[in-house]
């Protein structure tokens, strides 16, 4: 799979990843630009298909609210009772960008919260941002995690809300699960930035993937566990999936992740790579699982865990291997 954006005022550009599954048909969001008049704008595209291989377009939800004038992207969705809930980045407006909430009975028409923004942290150990939402179920409680900046807008780290089950997720729902950074960057390979958090339970356990160092810096996947959705501790000192080689379509960037589990148990990493340092952005996924507490990607998926070259051949050759994690029975 290699998904890009071809409707949209730029050309292949489609970024920041969520899949959900809605009955029988899967649902991709994600960032593209659309043209808004004589003004080109960033918003949300949606793309539907029924084997998450071969994806259509079949919507977008533009910005239209007061909070969302210069621009949305980077969604997170999941299925709550049925229906689809969105929660996704104003965008444009710097320090304060936060985050808003939209819902969908069929995946493509999203009535808004009318009290978007419904989150943004705290000043007191962050500048107040909060973009790159990402959400999970977890001790019945949804558990959202953002990425913000220090108060010097320099370095980019995660934090982390909740709200209880059940409720609106309206602005007001939501506590703050620690008034301090759950992740930031330590790591030479992680230059000044952690964003983009991706989470999955697996043996009651959250899993973080991540997005570590500024776009096409490169950016790459790293991993990190928890066991109470707040303390989280890195699993490796380099990336879980790297950015490609030179001439590759991620030579610039494998980043911003997004995990999905399908109903059958089967759970894939989607992510963001660039080979031209950003002109460009497509959106691939593999296959992961876990073994003795470990990420790892599934064996049919470690080749370039997994993409196509730019020439987006029929036969996909010469994948990079970018993942260093053993395979499935090794």
């Amino acid at each position: 799979m290699l998904f890009t954006e071809t409707h949209g005022s730029r050309k292949a550009f489609s970024k920041d990843p969520a899949v959900i599954r809605l009955k029988d048909t899967y649902f991709l969001y994600y960032s593209s630009y659309y043209a808004d008049g004589e003004r080109e704008a960033l918003g949300i595209g949606v793309a539907s298909s029924p084997d998450m291989e071969h994806w259509t377009t079949v919507g977008r939800i533009p910005p239209t609210q007061e909070c969302e004038k210069n621009g949305i992207g980077a969604p997170a969705a999941i299925l709550l009772e049925g229906k689809v809930h969105l929660f996704y980045q104003s965008y444009g407006n710097a320090r304060k960008d936060a985050i808003c909430h939209a819902v969908s009975s069929d995946g493509i028409g999203f009535e808004k919260d009318p009290t978007n923004p419904v989150f943004r942290p705290t000043e007191d150990w962050c500048i107040g941002r909060a973009i790159d939402a990402d959400v999970v179920v977890f001790r019945n409680r949804l558990f959202l995690y953002f990425a913000t900046r220090d108060h010097s807008m320099t370095i980019q780290k995660l934090g982390a809300t909740y709200a209880e089950l059940g409720g609106d997720y309206s602005r007001g729902a939501w506590k703050q699960a620690a008034e301090r950074s759950i992740l930031y960057p330590e790591y030479e390979w992680e230059g000044a930035c952690i964003e983009a958090p991706a989470t999955v339970v697996h043996n009651e356990k959250v899993y973080m993937f991540y997005g570590g160092a500024y776009n096409c810096t490169p950016q790459q996947i790293g991993a990190a566990v928890s066991d109470d959705g707040i303390n989280f501790r890195k699993l490796f000192g380099r990336p879980f999936i790297a950015a490609g080689k030179k001439g590759e379509w991620n030579s610039s960037e494998s980043g911003h992740p997004y995990v999905f589990t399908d109903d059958d148990g089967k759970t894939y990493l989607f992510y963001q790579g660039s080979g031209d340092m950003g002109k460009s952005w497509y959106i691939t996924k593999c296959r992961i699982g876990f073994k003795d507490g470990l990420p790892f990607v599934c064996g049919e998926d470690t080749g370039a865990a997994q993409g196509h070259s730019m020439r987006r051949e029929t036969e996909t050759k010469g994948f990079s291997s970018c993942c260093f994690m053993y395979r499935e029975g090794d």
